[in-house]
């Protein structure tokens, strides 16, 4: 994506950090036409082959995404599609070939095409250690209420919380 654009091309909906940046929390986003992963991992697997080798791998959080198989084959390889319950909503682990893996903040499908290319822009810059909720939600991309919620519940709230002296 050209810097000085604000809205997302059609082709333009990965971006990686460059190899030499700061670790954070995400290597880059990615921007699915759609929430049906086995029609979006070839295009993905596609893009990620040079920065990560055969895509073999991803790990996804079955809440964010339509009913999927386990595995495919994509452009004759095989990859496994992993649902982990416990993960991020707002993210996708794709592991490479060569053991590489790549955590992506996944912009939702319906998002404004400004918003996700200030999204795509800001993931991959160099020295971006933000987490994916603050990525999404400083751009203007409403948040998974259940990631909202279980993050909170991780971070030492409690849902049936009492009330001192009741």
């Amino acid at each position: 994506m050209r810097a000085d654009s604000l809205a997302c091309d059609a082709g333009e909906r990965l971006s990686l950090k460059p190899r030499n940046s700061e670790s954070g929390f995400v290597d880059g986003a990615w921007w699915p036409r759609s929430r049906d992963l086995t029609a979006e991992v070839p295009e993905l697997a596609i893009a990620l082959n040079g920065p990560i080798g055969p895509v073999w791998r991803v790990a996804f959080p079955p809440s964010a995404w339509g009913i999927t198989v386990r595995e495919l084959i994509c452009h004759g390889r095989l990859v496994k599609l992993e649902g982990i319950g416990s993960q991020n909503v707002h993210v996708v682990h794709v592991t490479g070939g060569n053991m590489r893996r790549v955590t992506l903040v996944v912009i939702p499908p319906e998002a404004d095409s400004v918003a996700a290319g200030r999204v795509l822009a800001a993931a991959s810059g160099q020295n971006n250690v933000a987490c994916p909720e603050t990525l999404l939600d400083g751009f203007g991309i409403p948040l998974a209420l259940e990631n909202a919620l279980s993050r909170w519940e991780s971070e030492g709230g409690r849902g049936d919380v009492a009330r001192a002296g009741g």
